[in-house]
């Protein structure tokens, strides 16, 4: 008898490289809590591995669901991806992040009297400037990833995803966040139970802040 979905974790998936991704999906497969399904949304890549990937898919085949469509962007992706859900609680993982083994029960716990929450993160950078991110409302401003929300951190009950939409561009977690606290019961929490890789320097961040010219105090 499978065991029932209470938990699906989305993740969009863009030209990631497998052992990059591969990290992700077994940060995933190896939570203390396994009541959980994994929805993988490839957004047109074409220069990943895909044998090996659906290969490591098709082992895991009753935790793991593929979908592929043409590029249409993250946030396209995670709504295709609410749509094809089965759990009670939704969250996402970006493709070259990770999760603490104890990421989802930890989440869970949380959620005794919100709809919704975010946390904060366990970074990895290279520098102290990897800690600061472009503000959305001034781009050429930077605030600590600690007041930011994040893609990864979120975590909710199904119907808060199925009422709002993500929609494409920058911050399109933040702007998700704001309209949810506006019709449901949020909090911020501080877990640090989720792996944030920010020494990536083809990040959207990164790219954002070399374009402003953005540098730390």
């Amino acid at each position: 008898m499978s065991i029932p979905v209470k938990i699906s974790v989305l993740m969009s998936l863009y030209n990631t490289d497998f052992d990059v991704t591969k990290r992700a999906i077994n940060s995933v497969l190896n939570q203390d809590f396994q009541q959980f399904e994994l929805i993988i949304i490839d957004d047109g890549s074409y220069t990943n591995d895909r044998e090996s990937l659906l290969r490591l898919v098709e082992a895991h085949e009753d935790k793991i669901v593929y979908i592929r469509h043409r590029n249409q962007g993250q946030a396209d992706s995670i709504n295709r991806g609410v749509l094809n859900s089965q759990g009670e609680f939704i969250t996402i993982l970006d493709s070259d992040d990770e999760y603490k083994s104890n990421h989802l029960s930890a989440c869970l716990r949380e959620m005794h009297d919100v709809d919704l929450i975010c946390s904060t993160t366990e970074t990895i950078v290279d520098s102290q400037d990897d800690y600061y991110v472009p503000d959305k409302n001034d781009l050429s401003k930077h605030i600590h990833l600690d007041e930011v929300i994040l893609f990864g951190t979120l975590f909710g009950r199904k119907h808060v995803f199925d009422a709002i939409d993500f929609e494409g561009g920058f911050a399109a977690d933040s702007h998700f966040y704001e309209k949810a606290l506006s019709q449901f019961p949020t909090k911020k929490v501080a877990l640090r139970t989720y792996i944030y890789y920010r020494n990536n320097p083809n990040s959207t961040c990164s790219t954002i802040k070399k374009e402003n010219l953005i540098i730390s105090d």
